[in-house]
């Protein structure tokens, strides 16, 4: 029987008399990548929060791989949980010192921080590794280059690097990854993480996203929410329909795929990248 990563069971969250996410029911095992497909305002930001520990539940509890006692007990912190994870989002975008350089990012997923202030101790083993991993994620060539001059596409593979710098890490979550991408990058940037994914860089892959287009031929595994419930989950073959899109956005929806990614139909217009569905 394959691992478990980490497992929600019957997680609800209300706030203000208003139900955020309703009976959430998800294992996520090892070698498994999952996509969380909704739109604005279907409870993905809200579950990944329940993830990390910064949102709690008001029901039901969040287990980690290896553990029969609920993440949140007094023998486990939600700090080493979160080591378990890499995360790459644009809320750690936003904390990065415009000043820093790739090198000195990827060295910060070690430590399990944002910003590196232990230049004055660098240890040439670490310095090394992270080195390695720049050339792991095609940004060898950015080593010296700060945050600021950075192209979106180019941070978003220097975050993934110091996601994988993490010693500990169980699960790489990208969470909308290609917001602010052109099509031309983003499709650069997606084959790039399919790539990481064939070449067994991570163990398993939570991707948060509203965009059928995003979704990576690696993708095994699907969960479609709508206000806070389950639509749909499990295998991307069963949970990936039309049916399940059409009730997830609201809309009469058709969903085709080609070669292993998808595309969105509004009767028989396409809805484009960052189109409406009306």
């Amino acid at each position: 029987m394959a691992a478990t990563v980490f497992e929600m069971e019957n997680v609800s969250v209300q706030r203000n008399g208003r139900k955020i996410l309703e009976g959430i029911n998800l294992a996520v095992e090892r070698d498994q990548h999952w996509v969380i497909l909704g739109g604005n305002g279907s409870g993905k930001t809200s579950l990944l929060n329940v993830l990390m520990g910064y949102l709690t539940p008001t029901t039901g509890d969040v287990q980690m791989r290896g553990r029969e006692d609920a993440v949140n007990s007094a023998s486990q912190s939600w700090d080493d949980w979160r080591k378990r994870i890499g995360f790459v989002s644009s809320s750690i975008s936003q904390l990065i010192e415009p000043s820093e350089t790739a090198l000195e990012i990827v060295l910060s997923g070690r430590h399990a921080m944002v910003n590196y202030w232990q230049s004055g101790d660098d240890h040439p083993a670490e310095i090394r590794a992270a080195e390695k991993t720049l050339e792991k994620v095609n940004a060898s060539s950015l080593r010296d280059q700060s945050w600021a001059t950075m192209s979106q596409g180019e941070r978003q593979r220097v975050l993934i690097g110091r996601a994988l710098m993490s010693q500990k890490m169980e699960i790489l979550i990208l969470d909308e990854p290609c917001a602010g991408l052109d099509p031309v990058a983003r499709e650069h940037f997606l084959q790039f993480v399919e790539e990481l994914t064939q070449k067994g860089s991570f163990r398993s892959l939570l991707l948060v996203t509203h965009h059928v287009e995003e979704i990576l031929p690696a993708i095994t595994h699907a969960l479609v929410l709508r206000e806070g419930r389950i639509v749909a989950q499990g295998e991307k073959r069963r949970a990936l329909n039309s049916f399940s899109l059409s009730e997830a956005f609201g809309a009469e929806l058709k969903l085709r795929s080609r070669l292993g990614r998808y595309r969105l139909y509004h009767g028989d217009e396409f809805i484009p990248e960052g189109g409406q569905v009306v």
